[in-house]
């Protein structure tokens, strides 16, 4: 006969239960520590969430206490955040405001976070910089080859968006020279293209929206950035929502739950309705269940299953580019959205069908011929993509 587990076999089975449901609390960590004194410091009081480690998430703030609906999750000080006015502020501030032409807002929070990371003690921002990730997994930190086996709208951002930092890089370099007189070290030294990659990364990850005015010294892109520590640990989910923003009575930035949350419960905010794509290519992972996934077919895989030698393809081609329906074509979780139908609906007309391109684009039916070739191709092309990402997924495994 098999022996009954006793009572303190169940609880230690629940308790192991319940770490890998909740997650284990890293708040006895030194460097959470540091981090929770220096931001006491700063103003920022006692709150219910706590650094944890998830098994589906990573690192995350679990709550200490149930949270209801239209609660405050955090309330934290400005001065917490890391900001331009931070910035200007700085031993840099000096020499962004003498600089022509002026830098970005973007360009002098990079360079703070560069030339912080590299004063190492000495810097004020120490305890904040010791828990930002020291590596990112978006697609401008993986190598060629990884990028290579991205789908091929997103592999084609990825590329942008690589080119886009390294001529950020380029551009700076100047600037990161006239800063010389404040380190002891070569600047070139210090701000490499890895050190801007990685403070990039930072920034464009970590960042909570906070719109500043606009000040002669810096470009006229949008000053919208702030890095928030402690807040910038909460992970993403798409199935909640919150309300957040910066608070001008009390200078605090505060983030209000819309949803329940049970006690040990990882805490999740929203970063906007995004498909796994775009989660990628700007915060470097992607949501399981995304009720906002997408597929995206490209015009060249649009345009392989429609005959070369149709005398109207570049009439339908110039239409479509006309009315903005060559790109962000997708399948959904409800299968091919409305700008895919459209624009297969258009490239199927017949010759004698061709005046109809007005009511195409508005929904009509022109004809079941129409109808039944453009579904006919939906189906193709989602074939085509599926067995395209298998092929992928076996050179990869």
């Amino acid at each position: 006969m098999k022996k009954s587990r006793g009572r303190t076999s169940r609880k230690r089975r629940r308790k192991r239960l319940q770490k890998f449901m909740y997650g284990v609390n890293c708040s006895q960590k030194l460097e959470y520590i540091k981090l929770k004194k220096w931001l006491k410091d700063r103003g920022f009081g006692d709150s219910s969430l706590r650094p944890a480690q998830f098994w589906g998430t990573g690192r995350g703030l679990m709550t200490t206490k149930a949270l209801q609906a239209g609660e405050l999750v955090i309330s934290l000080p400005e001065k917490c955040l890391v900001t331009t006015t931070t910035v200007l502020n700085s031993c840099l501030g000096e020499y962004i405001m003498k600089w022509k032409p002026p830098v970005s807002p973007l360009i002098a929070l990079c360079t703070f976070l560069i030339a912080e990371k590299h004063a190492g003690e000495r810097s004020l921002w120490k305890p904040y910089l010791d828990v930002l990730p020291k590596t990112y997994s978006c697609p401008v930190c993986l190598e060629q080859d990884v990028v290579q086996l991205l789908p091929e709208p997103l592999r084609k951002q990825a590329q942008e968006q690589r080119t886009a930092v390294h001529e950020l890089y380029m551009s700076s370099k100047a600037f990161f020279s006239s800063l010389q007189s404040l380190f002891a070290e070569n600047t070139a030294t210090i701000f490499n293209y890895s050190a801007l990659e990685w403070a990039w990364c930072t920034i464009n990850t970590r960042t909570i929206y906070m719109k500043h005015s606009q000040r002669e010294c810096f470009s006229l892109e949008p000053d919208v950035y702030a890095l928030a520590p402690y807040l910038d640990l909460l992970n993403h989910s798409p199935n909640v929502q919150v309300k957040a923003a910066f608070n001008e009575q009390s200078r605090n930035y505060e983030i209000q739950t819309n949803s329940q949350c049970k006690k040990h419960e990882e805490v999740f905010i929203c970063y906007g309705p995004h498909d796994n794509q775009r989660l990628l290519l700007e915060y470097g992972f992607v949501a399981v269940d995304n009720p906002h996934s997408s597929v995206y077919v490209s015009s060249d895989t649009l345009l392989k299953y429609f005959p070369p030698l149709d005398k109207q393809k570049n009439a339908k081609l110039s239409i479509l580019k006309d009315h903005d329906l060559l790109e962000n074509l997708t399948f959904g979780w409800d299968g091919p959205s409305w700008r895919l139908l459209t624009a297969l609906k258009v490239l199927s007309l017949g010759g004698d069908e061709f005046t109809c391109w007005r009511r195409a684009l508005l929904g009509d039916v022109i004809s079941a011929r129409n109808e039944q070739q453009a579904l006919n191709i939906t189906t193709k092309i989602c074939h085509f993509l599926i067995e395209e990402t298998q092929h992928v997924l076996l050179q990869e495994f």
